[in-house]
């Protein structure tokens, strides 16, 4: 039966524990994987989990990175590779964990580069892909963006925000999103071997005024995956589309779904 409370879940990896829940929608098709942005935690979803539940009739299961939210601290620093890392790093454990045979690959933002790589790397599991506001390539609206972000979180009581959902690895989480995307190393990172390797029915979600990257982002997705391509950007919506367009999101990607898994 569909249920709007989740099931919390901790799931031991070599480095710490990684927290999770999971949402029940009532059917038996592949369960929904949402993988979070480089703020974000399973809390910050808010109540989309539940909703794209409930919208889907499908399980969704939302985790925490390793570092981020109510999961343990990661033990260094992010390197360039950590977009292709998380498959087989925590999206392996929680997919063993949940003896996932099969899912959905649904990420925001830098999880959305994640799930490209998810799909890629467990081509047979991965029914479909859905990527929001993804970042294929560093763009220079990327950069700018990144830039402003800093500058904002510089003012006073700004960085104190992000204790309330990643407690005292919250310094850490922001410098693993600035530094390592504005290093001269990263700057010529893409996607787009990850996304020769999708072969799953894929859906790239963009704001037309996201303040992180142009359209070039999900035209780049779309044409890169080797599996049928859906593209929809959304009119004057910004990098969130989830919060700031969830009931148009949430009806878009259960009718996807519906013909594509």
């Amino acid at each position: 039966m569909p249920s709007s409370t989740p099931q919390d879940l901790h799931i031991a990896t070599p480095h710490g524990r990684l927290f999770a829940q999971r949402w029940r929608g009532g059917d038996d098709a592949a369960p929904i994987v949402l993988l979070h942005d480089s703020l974000g935690c399973v809390e910050l979803w808010r109540d989309f989990s539940a909703a794209l539940a409930a919208a889907t009739a499908r399980d969704v299961v939302a985790y925490d990175r390793l570092g981020f939210g109510r999961s343990d601290p990661h033990p260094g620093r992010l390197d360039a590779g950590f977009i292709a890392a998380e498959a087989d790093a925590g999206f392996a454990h929680v997919r063993e964990a949940l003896a996932l045979e099969r899912f959905v690959a649904f990420g925001h933002s830098v999880g959305g580069g994640m799930a490209v790589g998810c799909a890629a790397r467990y081509r047979a599991q991965c029914r479909a892909l859905v990527t929001e506001s993804a970042q294929a390539f560093v763009e220079d609206r990327t950069r700018d963006g990144i830039l402003a972000a800093r500058a904002a979180f510089a003012e006073p009581g700004q960085a104190e925000r992000l204790g309330k959902y990643h407690g005292d690895k919250a310094a850490w989480v922001l410098s693993a999103w600035i530094d390592t995307w504005l290093a001269p190393q990263f700057a010529d990172w893409n996607l787009d071997a990850q996304l020769a390797g999708v072969c799953c029915p894929t859906l790239a979600i963009h704001g037309e005024r996201d303040e992180y990257g142009s359209a070039r982002h999900p035209e780049r997705i779309a044409a890169g995956v080797r599996g049928p391509a859906t593209l929809s950007v959304l009119p004057g919506c910004g990098h969130v589309p989830h919060r700031e367009r969830a009931g148009e999101t949430l009806e878009l990607v259960a009718a996807w779904l519906r013909t594509v898994d």
